[in-house]
């Protein structure tokens, strides 16, 4: 069975906590005694309903406010798939939260108030779906019943936001009419919106196809561990082990550990205890080479064919997280994959309006939640690619060398 992450975005009090809530609720996906809880959380609403916003609302400061400011994650699962599900925040301040947890999300849900329509919260979130390369995008039009579930007001918001997807490039984008709150579309179809011929939100969840966003071309994997136990029994055992990120490697397949450049062959594949005679992305394996060289943590054992670049200076998009500033010749080890250098961010070059998409040149200061392009000089040559062209060894996060708190995240250009 495999497993779709995704996660919701929208503006303040669109409803992404209650729709996350009425997904697990309404599919079965919530344990009895969680159950309890909420009911007795929600002793104090009029109308006696469950609170279904208190699932993922977990924060006590949410709770009070009634807003999610943290990225809050769930795990559910249904007969046909597994489900981590990351609900965003919706306020501009927390763009470093959305970004986190979007940056490895299969598919993004973005919500729109149906008697808002599109807003400059939609458009800011849907100009970072955009960056981060998500594959898939659902718009969701909630509230419904406010607008007396109203066909017109659906195909007009239909209409602003197809805009909105053209300009920004947006791909497979889908578009559902729903009522978080009466469950209506979530997980069954609704009569209220008879007019809908689509599918539901799970429907559309279970079906939407993940294979073809897995590159098989570019073969990429980064050693997490070296295996050597040194036993009697396996004295001469020497494993790579690590998931294949993307590509298919096979018994017998020419390869170069980058980023020294040396070349040897593939001699034995693992895959679950068993030697196998190929494997593919995303398994997790244990690859052994022909020839005793020196690989070790954070090398990429690569294909000769389609090979990424290699230097010591990289161009990046970056999203600051940190409450310091990021001032141009401050030194951070930089990580991609299990790859960890040091580093310096060498230059900013301009600040990225998330709402207009306009660069502004030589940004004074960047502070937390800005969106840079800056220019990083590593001690050493990292492997990479472009992250539009491949996200999984375009991806990189930039840790305080003191603290070793993560205080950027790039996407490498």
């Amino acid at each position: 069975m495999d497993l779709l992450r995704f996660i919701t975005a929208g503006s303040v009090d669109d409803g992404k906590s209650t729709l996350i809530g009425r997904l697990l609720f309404d599919s079965k996906s919530i344990m009895i005694d969680h159950l309890e809880a909420l009911e007795r959380q929600s002793k104090n609403k009029e109308d006696g309903e469950i609170d279904l916003a208190l699932l993922t609302d977990g924060l006590r400061a949410e709770r009070e406010q009634g807003i999610t400011i943290d990225v809050a994650y769930k795990y559910f699962a249904t007969p046909k798939r597994k489900f981590i599900i990351a609900d965003a925040p919706g306020h501009i301040q927390y763009t470093r939260n959305m970004v986190t947890g979007a940056s490895n999300s299969d598919l993004a849900v973005i919500l729109i108030d149906a008697r808002h329509g599109v807003v400059e919260q939609t458009r800011r979130h849907s100009i970072i779906t955009s960056l981060l390369n998500i594959p898939h995008t659902v718009v969701a039009v909630n509230k419904m019943d406010l607008v007396n579930y109203s066909q017109d007001v659906y195909n007009n918001i239909v209409i602003d936001y197809a805009e909105v997807a053209k300009k920004l490039g947006l791909k497979d984008v889908r578009y559902i009419p729903i009522s978080a709150l009466n469950g209506d579309n979530i997980v069954e179809k609704t009569t209220s919106l008879s007019w809908y011929e689509g599918p539901s939100l799970l429907d559309i969840l279970e079906t939407v196809k993940l294979e073809d966003d897995i590159d098989l071309v570019k073969a990429r994997f980064p050693v997490q561990y070296v295996i050597r136990p040194q036993t009697e029994d396996l004295h001469d055992y020497r494993g790579y082990a690590g998931k294949i990120n993307s590509g298919i490697y096979k018994k017998g397949d020419p390869v170069t550990i980058l980023p020294a450049g040396t070349s040897s062959t593939i001699k034995a594949i693992e895959h679950n205890g068993k030697e196998v005679e190929e494997a593919f992305a995303p398994q997790s394996v244990v690859i052994h080479l022909e020839d005793d060289i020196d690989v070790s943590r954070g090398d990429l054992i690569v294909k000769n064919e389609h090979q990424p670049r290699v230097t010591n200076e990289i161009e990046a998009l970056l999203c600051w997280m940190d409450q310091k500033a990021l001032v141009p010749g401050n030194k951070y080890l930089l990580q991609i994959n299990s790859k960890q250098v040091r580093s310096v961010v060498k230059e900013v070059s301009y600040q990225l309006d998330v709402h207009s998409l306009e660069q502004i040149a030589s940004p004074e200061k960047v502070a937390l939640n800005d969106i840079v392009k800056v220019t990083i000089k590593t001690a050493s040559p990292v492997a990479y690619d472009a992250y539009q062209e491949l996200r999984t060894n375009g991806s990189a996060i930039l840790i305080d060398e003191t603290s070793y708190v993560t205080v950027g995240a790039c996407m490498i250009q």
